[in-house]
Parts: structure tokens; C-alpha cells; sequence
């Protein structure tokens, strides 16, 4: 009998002993994940293997915001935080689909009063095994809701990265366009001055407006010269807003993003699929169910657990069985204080459902009435562009009549930088705007679900 419960305690124990190890991560260190940011390039050959795959085409000599977006998608921390989430609540859930192993006690005893030619040894071996019911079944839905939520982050956080990248390339876009007008416009008030000292000089001006126009000189030359700081720091936020260095914009020629044309029938459309079909709205309806299946599995551990422990004990030469059912006694509560907590964070989820419908429609308000207010501003813009436009070219015929002069002309001129800057500045807001709307209605894009597609392999860069 010696060797029997010998037996069955070594297989016990080397059934503790037999665990796999697990993969070491590669280390990671500062100065390797900056050199690995620095070397970030919009070249890259797993890039544009990327870039094929998922819109299938190579950007060429121009990017446009399509292969900029899905360059974001590849390289932004923010998005690959979100898959790391999404990755962890995977782990989460083949945590919990797995089965509780049983535990094992070896006791061994001895008896110093023993009868002579009787073994003094009554060692023992115990066996616990956990019964959870249901409740294995509700931390899985649990876990496949939260897994649910995560997914659902990384589409959110897709949108999020699209949505700073086109802000950032209309930025860079019109930033660019602005300060070459402004630079026009601070060559033409320069000589506008030359030509009111050269009158100054005749005695055909005043020193006031040879001052006056001085100013003015100045101030169009610090307005174009912080145009081209903000021109820039826009190509910067670019950078930044596709995850690579700066250096790697350089000498890449850029495209801005197509604007989407909606009827209001459309919007209309959109508007009502948006309210169940934004990555937010998803999001909330998955906590909600999160949070029912908590509910589910506090109601289950009303329930005790129980405990089944066979066990096995060589008491001096005799052969002793047992089993030992162990349970909770619910006698000072029945886990009232944990089904109430989850029903609150149950009317919690369903508040927060309703609250970011309400946002999603208040967002898609407002990016109406802000397109709307666009398109008004870009066509009092072309009729002031076409009015200043006009009223050039009637300077340039009495120039050649006679009956105007260089200042007139020059004044003309400066007009019409103006009426381009206020052009340039309407078609931002308009393409700001489109933006807006598109963000705010969440308008599937092409190849969008291969984002939070688990098929999909995940873009990795181990520096």
C-alpha cells in the first residue's frame, strides 16, 4: 500500500511539474524604439506591402488620404495600443474558458506510541475538486462581451486616427496654399512702399503715406512669415498624426482629401443608420451586455460552489477511503450587495448608451449647420474673388489707356491676394467641415472591418 499512495503522489506532482514556458518577449529599450521610430519611412517595403493588401494599389509619386490613412493605421502607437487591448481581452477570455484545476494535499503522519510490529506511518493524499455550475458559462460572456468592447476600441480608435489625419492634411494642405498667397501679397505691399517713396521723392506723396504703407509692408511680411511657421508645424502635426518622423514627409508630394458630396436625402440616411452602427453606439450596447452577464453571474453565485475531495489515507497498515463535500453556507447573505452593485453599473451602461446617441445626433448637427455655414462662406468668397477679379482687370485697361497708375495697380493686386486668402480660408472650412460630417456620421471606408478582423494579422515593428 506503501507504493501505491507513493505512485499516485508522484504522478500528482509531476503533473504540477510538467507547465510549458511561455515565449520571453524580446526586451525593449529606449534607445532601440527611438531608432526604430527614427527609421520609420513612407518607403518601407512592409509598408507598401501593407498598402497593397489592404486598398490594393501603391500610392506612386502622390499621397492622397486614403494611403495616408491606412500609413497611420500601420504605423500610429494610439491604434496599436488599441489592438494590444483587443489582444489582452482575447487572452482574457481562454483565461476563462479554461477549467479549474483540482488541488492535491499530501499529509504525512506518525505515531510514536505505535504497537510493536505495527507500522508507525499514516501518511495521507486529498483531492479537491471544484463544481462552479454555471458559473464558468457566465464569466466567458463576460469575457466575449468585454472582448466585444475592445474590438469595437479598435475601430473607434481607427476613426479617430483617420479623422486627425485628415484635419492634419487639410491643415498642411491650405497652411502651404496661404503662405505662398501671403508671400504674393508681402511682395506686392513692398513695392507698393517702393512706389510711394518713389511719389514721396517727386513730392506726389505725403511722408504719412509713405509711412502707412511701410506698415503695412511689415505687417504682411510677419503675416507670411508666420504663415510658413504654421505651414510647418501643420506638416509636423501630420507626422505626428501618421506616426512617423517628420524627415519622412520630405519630398513627398500630398493630395487633399476628396469631398464627400451628400443630398440632404443621404444625411438623412446616414443619420438613422449612425445611431446604430457608430463604433461609440456598438461600444455602449457591448458594455451593456458586459455588464448583463455580470448581473447573470452574481444571481449564479447565489449558488455555492462545491467542493468534491476524494481522498486516500494508509493508516498503519490499513486502507482508508473518503470523500469531503465542502460548500458555502449562505446564512448571513445571499451576494445581494454584488447583484445590486451590477444592476447600478447595468442602468450605468444603459445611461451611457443613451447619452452617446444623444452626442452621435448633436454631432451630426452640428456638422451640418457647420457645412452649411461653409458652403454660404465659400460662395460669398468666389463672388468676392470673381468681384476683385474683375475690378483688376478694368485697373489694367486704363493702365493701358493711361488713365491709371502703378499704385492703383498695386492696390489691385493686394486686393485680390485678399480675396485669395479669404477663398483659401472658406475652402478650408468647407473641407473641415466635410470632415466633420463624415466623422460625425461614420461612413464606412474602404476595407474598414479588416481593422477588427482577428483574421487579419496584425502589423508588428520589433525594434
Amino acid at each position: 500500500m506503501k507504493s501505491r499512495l507513493l505512485s499516485v503522489s508522484l504522478v500528482a506532482l509531476a503533473g504540477a511539474g510538467c507547465a510549458t514556458n511561455p515565449p520571453t518577449p524580446p526586451a525593449i529599450s529606449a534607445e532601440s524604439a527611438a531608432a526604430s521610430f527614427t527609421a520609420r519611412s513612407l518607403d518601407d517595403p512592409a509598408l507598401r506591402h501593407f498598402l497593397a493588401e489592404n486598398i490594393g494599389r501603391d500610392p506612386g509619386e502622390t499621397w492622397d488620404f486614403e494611403a495616408l490613412s491606412w500609413v497611420a493605421f500601420y504605423y500610429q502607437p494610439s491604434l496599436e495600443v488599441a489592438r494590444a487591448q483587443w489582444a489582452t481581452t482575447r487572452a482574457t477570455r481562454q483565461t476563462v474558458a479554461a477549467r479549474p484545476n483540482p488541488t492535491v494535499s499530501i499529509t504525512p503522519g506518525y505515531n510514536s506510541n505505535h504497537d510493536v510490529g505495527v507500522s508507525p506511518w499514516f501518511p495521507a493524499i486529498n483531492f479537491d475538486f471544484l463544481i462552479q455550475g454555471d458559473k464558468r458559462a457566465r464569466q466567458q460572456d463576460i469575457a466575449q462581451a468585454d472582448m466585444e468592447v475592445a474590438r469595437l476600441g479598435v475601430l473607434a480608435a481607427a476613426w479617430q486616427v483617420r479623422s486627425d489625419v485628415r484635419r492634419a492634411l487639410i491643415e498642411t494642405q491650405t497652411a502651404a496654399a496661404r503662405a505662398e498667397s501671403l508671400r504674393a501679397q508681402a511682395s506686392a505691399q513692398q513695392q507698393l512702399e517702393g512706389l510711394f517713396q518713389q511719389r514721396l521723392t517727386l513730392g506726389r506723396a505725403a511722408a504719412f503715406e509713405v509711412s502707412a504703407a511701410r506698415i503695412a509692408a511689415h505687417k504682411a511680411l510677419a503675416a507670411a512669415a508666420d504663415a510658413a511657421a504654421q505651414s510647418a508645424a501643420a506638416r509636423a502635426r501630420l507626422a505626428a498624426a501618421l506616426g512617423v518622423p517628420a524627415s519622412s514627409l520630405d519630398g513627398k508630394k500630398l493630395s487633399a482629401p476628396a469631398i464627400v458630396a451628400l443630398t440632404p436625402e443621404a444625411i438623412a440616411t446616414a443619420r438613422r443608420e449612425s445611431l446604430h452602427s457608430r463604433a461609440d453606439v456598438l461600444t455602449a450596447l457591448a458594455k451593456i451586455q458586459s455588464v448583463r452577464a455580470a448581473i447573470e453571474l452574481e444571481v449564479a453565485k447565489q449558488k455555492p460552489d462545491l467542493h468534491v475531495g476524494p481522498g486516500y489515507q494508509w493508516d498503519q497498515g490499513l486502507d482508508k477511503w473518503s470523500v469531503a463535500f465542502t460548500f458555502e453556507l449562505p446564512i448571513f447573505h445571499r451576494n445581494e450587495g454584488p447583484i445590486a452593485e451590477a444592476l447600478s453599473r447595468h442602468a450605468e451602461a444603459v445611461a451611457q448608451f443613451t447619452a452617446t446617441q444623444a452626442a452621435t445626433l448633436a454631432a451630426i448637427d452640428a456638422a451640418v449647420i457647420a457645412k452649411n455655414a461653409a458652403d454660404a462662406q465659400t460662395t460669398h468668397a468666389h463672388q468676392l474673388r470673381a468681384e476683385v477679379t474683375a475690378q483688376a482687370a478694368r485697373v489694367e485697361e486704363r493702365l493701358a489707356q493711361g488713365a491709371a497708375d502703378q499704385v492703383e495697380r498695386m492696390t489691385s493686386a493686394l486686393d485680390l491676394a485678399a480675396a485669395e486668402v479669404a477663398e483659401q480660408e472658406a475652402s478650408t472650412a468647407v473641407w473641415l467641415a466635410a470632415g466633420q460630417l463624415e466623422d460625425a456620421l461614420q461612413l464606412p471606408f474602404p476595407h474598414l472591418a479588416a481593422l477588427a478582423d482577428a483574421s487579419q494579422p496584425t502589423p508588428t515593428r520589433t525594434p
